[in-house]
């Protein structure tokens, strides 16, 4: 039985131009580069500059992913941009996307669900696409984390970086099965009980203030190692896959030894691991369009390769989407 699949026909990225070492980083910051590598995996990141915002970082990235597919904005019919850290509280970080690249149809909006939200992502474009309320769509992680961190509290400052990446769907009738091209299945969750684990302390509903980034770091570990995997595992019994059948394993990018502790206990050998958080820092939600932009720009990933992407954020939401490239 055929099945509108939503296939990726480009990928793209950007980064600013300014990139900050960890040496460079303690030289302002009470830390040191061996500290940032030994916890995290981090050996730099890129900051934005006062005249770049998310929105045009988000543009640059969908851009490059248009090119990539060869297409141009008269056949985008949907814009998702996943953020954090929005250019305004109104309008949506996506119509300005939208605009900047000449789109004039179709649909553009934000979606919230920080470090996870390129999975929410995904996982929303596919149910347009796949149920023929669009044709094309691109999804947008873009983040400009920066301008909410305490660069005073080095526990959360050394972690993060700026920067977007995108890839392009595109519907197309599959078979049905596993071995077709496009999002195979998606599964999400979220869990507003651990807020104050990982949260902005600011809002323009609460304080008025944009806030700053606050995090209970040894208990973000515990839960993304020991709680997160329920999701890759519901995506494999979806598909009757295993993760001796992936290809590659593309997790959001927040700590190397998270990734590596979730890849062991999930069975999925370190060598399928795409790994980019030494290169770019946490980004939230463009750190996975990111790693999937860098990964197929060296070759890595590949037409007809499984890929698994996964991720949790703040709230806590997190999720995972298996797709055949």
């Amino acid at each position: 039985m055929t099945k509108l699949r939503s296939v990726v026909v480009g990928c793209g990225s950007h980064l600013p131009a300014r990139c900050v070492t960890n040496a460079t980083l303690a030289e302002t910051v009470d830390t040191s580069d061996d500290w940032i590598v030994q916890r995290t995996g981090i050996r730099q990141r890129y900051l934005a500059a006062a005249d770049e915002t998310t929105s045009t970082l988000g543009t640059r990235a969908a851009q490059a992913a248009l090119d990539d597919a060869g297409l141009t904005a008269d056949d985008i019919d949907l814009v998702i941009c996943a953020t954090s850290t929005p250019d305004h509280t109104f309008p949506s970080t996506a119509t300005q996307i939208q605009a900047a690249l000449g789109i004039h149809q179709g649909a553009a909006f934000d979606l919230q669900a920080v470090c996870a939200g390129f999975v929410y992502g995904v996982s929303t474009a596919d149910k347009f696409l796949s149920t023929g309320s669009a044709k094309r769509a691109l999804v947008v992680g873009a983040e400009t984390f920066s301008r909410i961190l305490d660069w005073e509290d080095r526990t959360t400052c050394v972690l993060f970086g700026d920067g977007a990446g995108a890839i392009v769907l595109e519907a197309r009738e599959g078979e049905g099965t596993s071995a077709d091209r496009g999002v195979l299945t998606s599964s999400l969750r979220s869990d507003g009980r651990h807020r104050e684990k990982l949260y902005v302390d600011g809002g323009p509903g609460s304080t008025g203030t944009t806030g700053h980034l606050r995090m209970a770091g040894k208990e973000v570990f515990r839960f993304a190692v020991g709680s997160v995997t329920d999701v890759i595992v519901d995506a494999f019994e979806a598909t009757g896959t295993t993760a001796d059948d992936l290809n590659w394993f593309v997790p959001h990018q927040a700590n190397r030894r998270i990734i590596e502790a979730s890849a062991d206990k999930l069975g999925i050998a370190r060598d399928k691991v795409v790994l980019t958080v030494d290169r770019h820092g946490n980004t939230s939600a463009a750190s996975i369009p990111l790693a999937l932009d860098a990964a197929c720009k060296d070759g890595r990933i590949r037409k007809g390769d499984l890929v698994m992407i996964e991720a949790i954020g703040g709230g806590f939401t997190w999720g995972a989407a298996l797709i055949r490239w």
